[in-house]
């Protein structure tokens, strides 16, 4: 389908993890006709190719009362990439930080528990960032689709 060295069943266990990362390797045998223990082992294997990367939870902020989330289109002077990708990396408020076409360019989703911490957030780290050309901010009011990762 979409990665090469994925069969067919993989790509069903795969899948059934995508809708339910807590389904039980019983569970997962029974829909796909092997036993728990060959679940077990072509997940330890998915996972040991990094095809894999993690079971985790997703909050989402909007159902949160207060809080904020917004992404910014950053672009720096050539050679000051790494420093504000190290600095925005570090920082807790910046869930997401993709690097984007054109030069010198990031895009970074952050969450903050309320509009004060983001402005906070605004004026000691996205206004102090060195050698920034142009940086534009947009909060999100609502959010329609958010798929994680690749869908089979």
């Amino acid at each position: 389908m979409y990665l090469d060295g994925l069969d067919a069943l993989d790509q069903k266990i795969i899948q059934l993890l995508i809708e339910n990362a807590r389904i039980s390797y019983s569970d997962i045998g029974e829909k796909t006709g092997i036993s728990r223990v060959a679940v077990k082992a072509r997940i330890q294997a998915l996972e040991k190719k990094g095809v894999i990367e993690e079971y985790t939870t997703i909050i989402n902020p909007q159902k949160i009362n207060g809080a904020v989330s917004c992404y910014f289109e950053i672009e720096t002077k050539p050679g000051h990439l790494p420093q504000v990708t190290d600095i925005l990396y570090k920082n807790d408020t910046v869930t997401q930080i993709y690097r984007v076409t054109g030069r010198d360019k990031l895009h970074v989703h952050a969450v903050a528990s309320s509009s004060d911490e983001m402005e906070r957030f605004l004026l000691n780290v996205i206004d102090t960032l060195p050698g920034v050309i142009s940086c534009s901010c947009n909060t999100i009011l609502s959010r329609i689709k958010d798929i994680k990762g690749l869908r089979l």
